[in-house]
């Protein structure tokens, strides 16, 4: 069964996106080593967003990381790309709200979870009736290259609008505050700059059992 079904709070791992064909080679070590400690850490989800990389070298990427997630309750999934998820025998893809719809992903990738990423209610509501597994909605808060955030009463509004669709927030959110962003009906949370640090993983475990 997913982690999506038995997961809470769900908490997923996004990679930072500073891998390039040309450093591919010397820093993709770095990226393997934070997954690996992810996957150490019980973390719910991790999606490979790697966007300046050529499909070859994100299906590398990923085809390492399905193999460290084998066995784990961590699901890997591919950011857009369904082809390279299905190749490279992750669990899902997340379909950005440029990507092709949902329904077209299940005709073609049945067998593929797919997360779907909003940024209002009406996206939500949207994701929810294609059948989506899940959606993330954000920035929650304000956060470095996006303008705007939606702020902890739209989250609150999206989550009513997923019904039973799982919602994973995203945008600004940390030890610091994730514990307001669960309080509006949240699943989880999802994160690049704070779960992509080796500190901030070896406590999460600690910080989710004590959260006070």
């Amino acid at each position: 069964m997913s982690t999506l079904a038995n997961d809470v709070p769900l908490i997923y791992l996004i990679t930072d996106g500073l891998l390039t064909d040309q450093n591919f080679h010397e820093e993709s070590g770095r990226t393997i080593n934070t997954i690996q400690l992810a996957i150490a850490a019980r973390i719910s989800l991790v999606q490979i967003r790697e966007k300046r990389l050529s499909g070859k070298n994100v299906f590398n990427l990923t085809h390492q990381v399905v193999g460290l997630a084998r066995g784990s309750r961590t699901e890997v999934f591919v950011n857009d790309r369904a082809d390279i998820a299905a190749a490279a025998g992750a669990d899902g893809v997340q379909l950005t709200e440029d990507s092709l719809p949902v329904p077209v992903i299940r005709k073609v990738f049945p067998d593929l979870l797919v997360g779907a990423s909003t940024h209002s209610s009406g996206a939500v509501t949207a994701a929810a009736a294609a059948g989506a597994d899940f959606a993330v909605f954000g920035p929650v808060f304000e956060t470095h290259g996006k303008e705007g955030f939606q702020g902890l009463e739209k989250l609150r509004t999206a989550c009513r609008a997923a019904g039973k669709m799982p919602l994973v927030a995203i945008g600004g959110i940390d030890a610091t505050n994730y514990l307001e962003v669960l309080a509006t009906g949240a699943r989880g949370f999802a994160a690049i700059r704070f779960l992509n640090n080796a500190q901030n993983l070896s406590k999460i475990k600690e910080m989710l059992e004590s959260p006070a």
